[in-house]
């Protein structure tokens, strides 16, 4: 039997869009003679769809569009990923559904047995969870069709990923198995972190050790606001050998023979390195959180620092150079070689720049203040003010010229509250926002590995916001290789102040990290989407209260 999968990028609530894209490679896999094409989980809308899925205009579309796409189907079958209603008495409305397209109809709908509930998952909130276990039928073959979380059931305890291991209480494939099929299908969106790709691989393979199936899986590409897919679909034999695999960050249309046993079809596979994946999930998350908007262009403020500076390249790469202006915002305590250096990477780059002097501005908003500030010294009332007239700036240009502006924070700064609210906090899209310091270091070494984009001169200065004299970051914070030490283990481990003191760290020095981390909640609340690429970003996969009392 020839299958073939559809690895494609799809856009929520573009049911003509996603429709187009899905009976075109139909259309292809005829040309191929393929037998079963198979597409992603929630294909037909685009995932994660979330409140939509409480529109029923929105499940209408749904399925006008799921039979649309059956009658395409003749000479060949294909499993699309879409909401199903529950007709049911009792329940929640809809499942999460595969839908077996053949013979111009729909001939099965599977659902999702394991809904998952963490992180940036919410899926319980909109469906239902399967109890009724079936096989698909389909020459000559028993296809036992799963929906992403499913396989993840880690009822094997020699595998327990973190936040996986025992979280559910029945495994859809040992039902599965009492039905005797001769190979797994996995439709899913699984969303792109730096780590993701190695256990998902690892899930996917012990899968098809353990049952002794060929498997093949089949993930979303592309970008969705905050979240990243990166693709990476692929098909075991039942030996848990690959046997195919499709790139990172790009579709992907691929066919094979499931059940051919042919040791030449063993595919060797490297894993691309952290940095490498990293930079292509950002350009991604900008490229497509503009195309999906229809935007064209975007603005940055660029300060000479190694965030910005990390920004506008990503931003140069992903938009092009004509759509991306870099606005430089010298106030009388930036450093002349902070202004050399941006030049120095726009002329790199051949990208949009122009310079606009805060000065005056500050001056005049000083003079205004100046009977409220009178007899008070110079403190982070006067540093805010700076930042918030860059913020001005940049928005004025933004509103006035239709520019995107892009927001430069780390994940370090968001993390201990190191930026201003409707300052150097602005923007659409918080480009390196889920990216520690340290990290940002490590990318732009990626960048310049083989020659200089980002001048070394940024990389190698003290990181400062030039917000008062000779001002430099480890004036406010500890040193950036320790901060994002102590970071990651709260943030992406969720280690207790004890727990990391354990570890060796100064008690004193983590409460107080800890306490910036939560005290800086509700600036994080109002700061711009972040584009995730670790295990844990801030955003929907965060969810921490702003007025509480934690003793950490």
């Amino acid at each position: 039997m020839k299958i073939a999968w559809a690895q494609l990028n799809f856009h929520i609530g573009n049911f003509n869009a996603n429709a187009a894209k899905i009976i075109e490679q139909i259309n292809i896999a005829k040309v191929d003679s393929v037998d079963l094409i198979v597409f992603p989980e929630l294909s037909l809308c685009g995932y994660p769809p979330l409140d939509f899925l409480e529109s029923n205009h929105f499940i209408e579309e749904c399925s006008k569009t799921i039979a649309l796409i059956a009658m395409h189907c003749d000479g060949i079958a294909a499993i699309i990923g879409a909401p199903a209603i529950n007709n049911n008495e009792t329940g929640k409305r809809l499942f999460n559904a595969a839908y077996f397209l053949n013979n111009k109809c729909i001939e099965k709908i599977i659902k999702k047995t394991l809904l998952p509930n963490y992180d940036v998952f919410d899926e319980y909130r909109y469906f239902e969870p399967n109890i009724n276990f079936e096989i698909i039928a389909f020459n000559n073959h028993k296809i036992a069709l799963t929906i992403c979380e499913d396989l993840w059931d880690q009822q094997d305890e020699t595998f327990t990923p973190l936040n996986h291991a025992k979280m559910y209480t029945i495994s859809p494939m040992q039902e599965l198995m009492k039905l005797n099929p001769d190979c797994i299908i996995n439709i899913a969106a699984s969303p792109f972190s730096y780590v993701q790709h190695k256990t998902r691989l690892k899930v996917l393979q012990r899968n098809a050790i353990k049952y002794q199936l060929p498997l093949i899986y089949v993930n979303h590409c592309g970008a969705q606001t905050e979240l990243v897919f990166d693709g990476g679909s692929c098909a075991f034999n039942k030996e848990g050998k690959l046997i195919a695999t499709a790139p990172f960050f790009k579709e992907n249309y691929q066919h094979f023979n499931l059940f051919q046993s042919d040791e030449k079809l063993i595919v060797e596979y490297a894993f691309p390195s952290k940095n490498e994946l990293i930079y292509k999930a950002l350009i991604c998350g900008i490229s497509d959180y503009f195309s999906k908007q229809n935007f064209k262009q975007a603005i940055l403020g660029l300060s000479g620092g190694i965030d910005s500076a990390l920004t506008l390249v990503l931003a140069v790469a992903a938009l092009g150079k004509e759509n991306v202006m870099a606005v430089l915002l010298p106030s009388a305590f930036s450093s002349a070689h902070s202004i050399d250096d941006a030049l120095a990477l726009v002329n790199n780059l051949a990208c949009k720049h122009q310079v606009v002097p805060i000065e005056d501005s500050f001056q005049s908003v000083l003079k205004t203040l100046a009977p409220s500030f009178a007899d008070t010294a110079f403190s982070v009332a006067e540093e805010n003010i700076q930042a918030r007239l860059r913020g001005v700036i940049l928005m004025g240009l933004s509103n006035k010229f239709g520019y995107i502006l892009l927001n430069t924070s780390n994940k370090s700064e968001m993390a201990v509250g190191y930026g201003t609210l409707y300052g150097d906090m602005c923007g659409g899209l918080a480009v390196i926002g889920d990216v520690y310091k340290t990290e940002v270091y490590a990318l732009c070494e990626y960048i310049n590995k083989e020659k200089e984009i980002i001048p070394i001169n940024t990389l190698t200065k003290p990181p400062s916001a030039e917000l008062r004299p000779n001002q430099k970051d480890s004036d406010s914070l500890p040193e950036y290789d320790m901060l994002d030490a102590i970071l990651f283990q709260y943030i992406e481990n969720k280690m207790s102040a004890e727990e990391i003191c354990e570890l060796g760290y100064d008690e004193k020095l983590v409460k107080r990290v800890l306490n910036m981390v939560n005290k800086n909640e509700y600036k994080r609340k109002q700061a711009a989407p972040v584009i995730r690429i670790s295990p844990k970003a801030f955003g929907m996969g965060r969810r921490m209260p702003i007025v509480a009392n934690y003793t950490i």
